[in-house]
């Protein structure tokens, strides 16, 4: 993982015993599913930014999630990281971010350690490069949907509940695309957001064995969602 040379020197001491392999992860390129999806040489994706946001609670480990409304033009429904396109004012990727899920969410930056950053993702559909931006949340403050125009729910989903065999399967989606997802609180996540879940979860070595083999249809209500999943 790229490190924040900012927060990263004073952030690392900080981070729970259970969330140092995700600081770790990418140090090289051979990790495992995070090191073959970035932009093709000579491309010019449009860049953008996700804010993955681990933090502790009553309930154990949880990663910030957040459902869109179900009546945008696009991605309606999906549950995602909180993100967005990087803006001119955008310092950076983290700085990008940041900004998108304090919008999105109420989170307060200020109670965020950064832990680093992942390679760029390159998602052909809508040729954005999506870089990962990891957080440690050591801070926790309560988040809402800021804006129900955009986002209808938030949720600190916990690892468990993720991880739990039982609620991992794979969603066949019409288009043939078939990927992994995770059923929890009556959501469905799936798509990017799944892919990266997966991805990060294996190279942690936070996996329990699940039955792959389990596929289900992605419901008619998500299927007006763009194709974007990771491949």
């Amino acid at each position: 993982m790229t490190s924040d040379t900012s927060a990263s020197a004073d952030a690392t001491p900080m981070l729970p015993r259970w969330l140092r392999s995700v600081a770790e992860l990418d140090r090289d390129s051979t990790t495992p599913g995070l090191d073959k999806l970035a932009p093709p040489a000579g491309s010019e994706p449009r860049r953008a930014s996700v804010l993955v946001l681990f933090g502790d609670g009553a309930d154990g480990p949880h990663v910030l999630l957040l459902e869109r409304a179900h009546d945008l033009r696009s991605h309606a429904g999906q549950v995602a990281f909180p993100g967005g396109a990087q803006d001119l004012d955008d310092a950076d990727e983290v700085a990008a971010a940041l900004r998108e899920a304090e919008e999105e969410t109420g989170v307060d930056p200020r109670g965020i350690a950064i832990i680093g950053t992942l390679p760029p993702i390159w998602l052909p559909p809508s040729n954005f490069a999506v870089t990962a931006v990891v957080g440690w949340w050591h801070t926790p403050v309560a988040v809402h949907a800021v804006d129900p125009a955009e986002t209808a729910s938030v949720h600190k989903v916990t690892l468990g509940e993720l991880l739990d065999p039982a609620n991992r399967v794979r969603v066949r989606h019409p288009s043939g695309y078939v990927g992994p997802a995770f059923c929890v609180r009556d959501l469905i996540v799936w798509g990017f957001t799944a892919g990266l879940l997966a991805r990060i979860f294996t190279a942690a070595g936070w996996d329990q064995p699940w039955d792959a083999r389990r596929v289900i249809e992605l419901p008619m209500s998500l299927r007006d969602v763009r194709r974007g999943q990771l491949d």
